[in-house]
């Protein structure tokens, strides 16, 4: 139930239980704090008062980045057929994978895979990059690669987890909202971290992608589409005026004053008030700051959005994204590819015709992305992080396709305090293992954290019994590719 549902019900405020409140309040966007909004009109105590849960915080020490903006290929793109080019692949082509490295834990041990693409060295970095991604390949320079990433899980479910959470378990909180709890919003009338996913489905395991786990639900990410009403049920219906909908929420505002008199610990009710507030602020925020209207037709040919390119849908989904950091939106994810099958990134019968389509939607808007951000000053202080679950594998699956493969791996960083050009980890003659600076979603994540003013190991959240962290007892920063 959102903002919109409850207050089209022509609720009597004076009806509703706590219960009835609670039951009723329960939508899925994640937070600003009521408390800044009924405090000035004298609704809360002076405790409530003092803070706000998303209230802007300061870092542990200088930031080199405000902003992070994650780009996920839903489904684990092919590093050696994207960005870690490997020769040895064709030297032992339609060879046994076992006869050249350990295949413990692979699913399939078909013949080594060439790349069917050509690779080119690009910029004064001499970045590889395959020829899936020629307007990537031109702002090459401002990336630093990850080759040697490592995870541990060869599923999709628990690999995303992983990625995104730091746990192959569900539970955990997104790396999003671990940063909303760490700085807070920027914005007090935008979500402080928002999720874009792809128009064919969301990824696998849904909504605890991103979402705040066991932290307070007012940090878990809001979902926005770029494909028809970007937020659905947001604005309020035409027969409820604003009076109306302002009283609803005062009226829940003195009831969680009330309650949280007699239950100082209980944080729910809160959360779900928020919420609310947070909805009627985004009513007047969120549709200009979605609208790409007042864009020129040049930025827009930048990231690919043209009738009939392959890269209009999620070249929208970059610009509003850059729309959203500019408007202090903190940390914004995107994902390219949904539901199943080829829909996504999974090319387990055909890595061509997969990686061809993913790559051809994909590749002028995150070139026209970075490009953008850099023109308007905004790249050295927003963060992009590329990559996927897991890569796929060296050798061939099925006819012409590539497995899981979370035993080495591509991501890339541009931007936000990152040292373009740099190269980080490597991994095995074909590509197999992460072999050299080994690279774990822990080190990823508090590199991130880094980039951001926040030491992973201070970032800490008391549950049950425990101060529990996202890099939880592991992460190490990844210097090399920092400036």
């Amino acid at each position: 139930m959102n903002l919109a549902m409850l207050t089209n019900k022509r609720v009597n405020p004076s009806m509703l239980s706590r219960r009835d409140l609670l039951t009723q309040a329960g939508c899925g966007f994640g937070s600003l704090a009521l408390t800044t909004m009924l405090s000035e009109q004298g609704l809360l105590a002076s405790s409530a008062r003092a803070s706000s849960t998303l209230a802007s915080k300061q870092p542990h020490f200088a930031a080199r980045a405000k902003n992070v903006i994650f780009l996920f290929m839903y489904g684990g793109p092919s590093h050696v057929d994207l960005f870690d080019y490997k020769p040895a692949l064709e030297k032992y082509a339609g060879k046994s994978v076992g006869d050249h490295v350990d295949t413990k834990g692979s699913r399939s041990n078909g013949g080594l895979f060439p790349s069917p693409y050509k690779f080119q060295q690009h910029g004064q970095s001499g970045h590889w990059v395959s020829d899936r991604y020629p307007h990537l390949s031109r702002v090459i320079d401002h990336t630093a690669m990850l080759r040697g990433v490592y995870g541990h899980s060869i599923s999709h479910a628990p690999a995303l987890f992983e990625v995104n959470t730091g746990m192959i378990r569900t539970g955990f909180p997104s790396l999003g909202s671990w940063v909303n709890y760490g700085l807070g919003t920027e914005n007090q009338d935008l979500p402080g971290f928002v999720v874009m996913y792809d128009y064919r489905g969301g990824p696998i395991g849904g909504a605890p992608n991103w979402g705040a786990g066991f932290l307070p639900g007012a940090y878990q990410g809001t979902p926005v589409r770029s494909k028809g009403t970007p937020i659905l049920n947001l604005n309020r219906p035409d027969q409820v005026g604003q009076v109306q909908q302002r009283e609803l929420l005062d009226f829940a505002g003195k009831m969680n004053r009330n309650h949280q008199r007699n239950h100082p610990a209980e944080s729910a009710l809160e959360a779900r008030i928020q919420s609310f507030e947070l909805a009627y602020r985004m009513q007047a925020a969120a549709p200009g700051s979605l609208d790409l209207e007042d864009e020129t037709d040049a930025t827009k040919k930048l990231y690919g959005i043209e009738k009939g390119n392959p890269g209009e849908y999620f070249g929208t989904q970059c610009l509003m994204a850059r729309r959203l950091v500019e408007r202090g939106v903190r940390f914004v994810q995107l994902y390219s590819g949904g539901g199943h099958g080829d829909n996504n990134w999974d090319a387990h019968g055909n890595i061509t015709g997969n990686h061809n389509k993913h790559c051809a939607a994909t590749d002028q808007p995150m070139a026209g992305l970075i490009q953008d951000l850099d023109q308007r000053g905004l790249l050295d202080e927003t963060l992009v992080v590329w990559g996927g679950e897991f890569g796929r594998t060296p050798h061939k699956q099925g006819g012409s396709g590539r497995d899981h493969h979370p035993f080495g791996f591509t991501m890339w960083m541009a931007g936000g305090g990152i040292k373009g050009g740099t190269s980080y980890g490597e991994t095995d003659e074909v590509g197999y293992h992460a072999a050299v600076d080994r690279t774990s979603m822990h080190d990823v994540h508090a590199t991130i954290l880094h980039l951001m003013g926040i030491d992973h190991e201070r970032l800490t959240y008391r549950f049950s019994g425990r101060d529990f962290r996202l890099t939880d007892v592991a992460g190490d920063v990844i210097h090399k590719v920092i400036v």
